[in-house]
């Protein structure tokens, strides 16, 4: 199997071979924290092992739940936010027809998915009930405690109105709890009502749970083989574990991520040439965020997809303020071979694109903007991936989880907790109890 790859030509003109070979020490020593479980963060390792440690039981209870969410609603709501949808989120857009949610059930063969519990939008949660009222629904609520706000005030919502269509046991039978496996309020609300249950282990935490229940189980409601995804995953954990930086391109990453940050490049955009890369963005931005954003440190994550945003944030990355690089993930083999028609009179001027793949003139437009970028002073890296399928979605998934926590350890961060968000947390809890 071919594993996705690190094209570093773009960086040449900025970083030296001499400052990447000073840092290489870095990489190991982050390295063997991970793997001697030594550094910050040592209990929050349990991603690490999750490809090769699967548990197949618990892969055929969730394929088994899938099936009964396919035969029982037309409308499945996935409530969770931050790591306990961004990843289902991102995987299910790309794997999926870009219209899938306006197919017809029997051209999509599963149920039309949303998401809730994201955010605290009266509009959007009128408009969530309203479209839902007539139709068959089933939940599932992911929160390893159940206290936090925006998935708990969704998910009261969402069961009134599941008991009040179905009655409290059919209501039952259509909710599914992925939370803490002994404790919190979910896990209590979720025994006492029988709800069935999936587990996020102690050790694993919500950005990097996208190959636990929480994402695997909206992704085999997708149709979206999930046992691909980890074999994926399964490949990229022994591809990228070799101590080295020559061998090792997720090492690589994290190497040259941070010294350009050394030299005042402070943000980080992640670009894609396929809109279905969107929430895959999204996926990233938290997952670099919530890790290496503390004491004062840490690359901005931002992202973009090209080629709609090269005519709104274009100028900027070209001409901006040179405190940016660029990571654009690059899929190789387009699997559509969609041709570009020709018409008898060229009214538009386009019959010199006739006969030309639709994905071979994207990809000229991407080789274009690269040559553009470095030239105009933005370092470039190209992650490679050969095609858009779950296995190689599955090393990617890795491959950045993997490159985080190595590049939080350079850092000299805990990239496994979130401080910082506790604080807006408070104030909202204070203005909200003293309201």
């Amino acid at each position: 199997m071919k594993s996705i790859s690190l094209d570093i030509k773009g960086i040449k003109p900025y970083v030296s071979k001499e400052e990447q070979e000073i840092m290489e020490e870095k990489v190991y020593e982050a390295h063997d924290m991970l793997e001697n479980k030594s550094g910050l963060g040592k209990n929050m390792l349990g991603w690490l092992s999750l490809p090769e440690n699967r548990d197949e039981e618990e892969i055929e209870r969730i394929k088994k739940a899938a099936d009964r969410i396919k035969k029982q609603a037309d409308v499945f709501i996935v409530v969770g936010i931050g790591g306990s949808y961004l990843g289902a989120k991102s995987i299910i857009d790309l794997l999926s027809n870009s219209f899938s949610n306006m197919e017809t059930l029997s051209d999509r063969k599963h149920p039309q998915i949303i998401f809730a519990g994201n955010n605290m939008s009266a509009k959007y949660t009128k408009d969530l009930i309203e479209y839902i009222k007539d139709k068959d629904v089933a939940i599932n609520v992911i929160s390893k405690s159940g206290t936090t706000l925006e998935p708990a005030m969704s998910f009261r919502i969402l069961r009134m109105f599941l008991e009040e269509k179905y009655g409290i046991s059919g209501a039952a039978q259509r909710i599914y709890v992925t939370t803490d496996k002994d404790k919190g309020v979910l896990h209590d609300i979720a025994k006492k009502n029988e709800y069935e249950m999936f587990v996020i282990d102690d050790n694993i935490g919500g950005r990097y749970s996208v190959l636990t229940p929480v994402g695997l189980l909206p992704m085999a409601v997708a149709n979206i083989d999930i046992e691909d995804i980890l074999d994926g995953a399964l490949f990229a954990s022994h591809v990228f574990n070799q101590r080295s930086i020559e061998g090792n391109d997720c090492y690589k990453y994290a190497l040259i991520r941070n010294i350009l940050y050394q030299k005042g490049k402070s943000i980080e955009i992640l670009a894609s040439y396929e809109p279905s890369f969107r929430y895959f963005i999204e996926w990233y931005k938290q997952l670099f965020g919530e890790s290496e954003g503390k004491d004062n440190k840490g690359i901005f994550p931002a992202g973009v997809n090209f080629t709609t945003d090269l005519h709104s944030m274009g100028q900027f990355i070209q001409s901006g303020s040179r405190n940016i690089f660029e990571t654009v993930i690059n899929i190789e083999i387009d699997r559509t071979f969609i041709k570009f028609p020709e018409t008898k009179d060229d009214e538009d001027k386009l019959n010199y694109l006739a006969g030309k793949e639709i994905d071979y003139i994207n990809k000229q437009a991407f080789l274009g903007t690269l040559d553009a970028h470095i030239s105009g002073g933005v370092p470039v890296m190209v992650i490679n991936m050969e095609d858009l399928t779950e296995y190689n979605i599955g090393q990617l998934i890795f491959f950045f989880e993997k490159a985080c926590a190595i590049s939080g350890y350079i850092l000299g961060v805990n990239p496994f907790d979130q401080p910082g968000v506790e604080a807006y947390k408070k104030n909202m809890m204070n203005l909200l109890n003293n309201g």
